[in-house]
């Protein structure tokens, strides 16, 4: 008979569900299951993820920062030294923009008055260019004036005395004039025989007809002093008749003689 300590519990039979384990080894770690492993990893993921956007927050916030700081001026935080460049910075600005608005300003009045008289100019150039046509008879003409006729019945009329008739009123103030249809210019020469006249070689014949522009009173004055043209004509057996009119037309023209020398001046 075997001895037994009756406080001693007897172990009991193992039943018919249990699963047999094996003892745990003192000091052996165990390892972690496949859930914890799932966990741990998602949780570092996320992390990871934070980390990134928190980075990516704080470096777009810096940017508008710096941006900030570069495109504008914090006045409020500013020293009263800087408030005061910048014043004078601003008044400078205003100033060189009222300077360039008083220039241009200028340049417009120049650009006025150099219109202006390029305008007067140009008028008076046109004037001169119209008074120059009528005296060298390249320009038709109206005025008062008078209508003289010389008559020569015994053709004794000779070239010397149509020339004389010419300067005679040229003398007398006549602007411009014709004989029959010849424009007189500058340069008209009278050449021919009594009864045969021409002037710059175009034949004119008599009764010979001037059409001149000037004074009529003084005009027709000149042509009856004695021993002047009218005596002279009628001593020749012709006669003169004058016609003062306060409006007579001169539209025979005389073509522009051409230079054989001269060429414009280049300077």
């Amino acid at each position: 008979m075997t001895d037994q300590d009756p406080a001693r519990p007897e172990p009991e039979a193992p039943g018919p569900d249990a699963v047999e384990t094996e003892p745990e080894t003192v000091g052996e770690a165990r390892p972690p299951s496949v859930w914890h492993q799932l966990r741990h990893g998602r949780r570092d993921r996320l992390a990871a993820a934070l980390i990134g956007a928190l980075t990516l927050l704080l470096g777009f916030a810096f940017a508008v920062q710096v941006r900030s700081h570069d495109g504008g001026e914090d006045y409020d935080r500013a020293r009263e030294e800087d408030l005061v460049s910048i014043l004078d910075d601003v008044n400078s600005r205003e100033d060189r923009l009222r300077q360039q608005i008083s220039e241009q300003r200028t340049a417009l009045d120049q650009l006025t008055d150099t219109d202006s008289q390029s305008a007067a100019a140009l008028a008076e150039a046109q004037q001169r260019a119209t008074e120059l046509g009528i005296l060298n008879g390249s320009l038709a003409a109206q005025g008062q004036g008078l209508t003289m006729t010389l008559t020569d019945p015994a053709g004794e009329i000779t070239p010397a005395i149509l020339l004389n008739a010419v300067q005679e009123l040229r003398g007398a103030g006549a602007e411009t004039m014709q004989v029959d249809d010849v424009r007189i210019g500058v340069s008209s020469a009278v050449t021919g025989t009594a009864g045969a006249l021409s002037i710059d070689g175009q034949a004119v014949t008599a009764p010979y007809v001037f059409v001149v522009i000037g004074e009529p009173q003084v005009l027709a004055t000149a042509m009856d002093i004695p021993g002047g043209v009218s005596a002279t004509v009628r001593r020749e057996g012709g006669d003169v008749r004058i016609v003062q009119s306060d409006q007579v037309v001169v539209d025979a023209l005389r073509p522009l003689d051409e230079p054989q020398y001269a060429d414009p001046d280049g300077n």
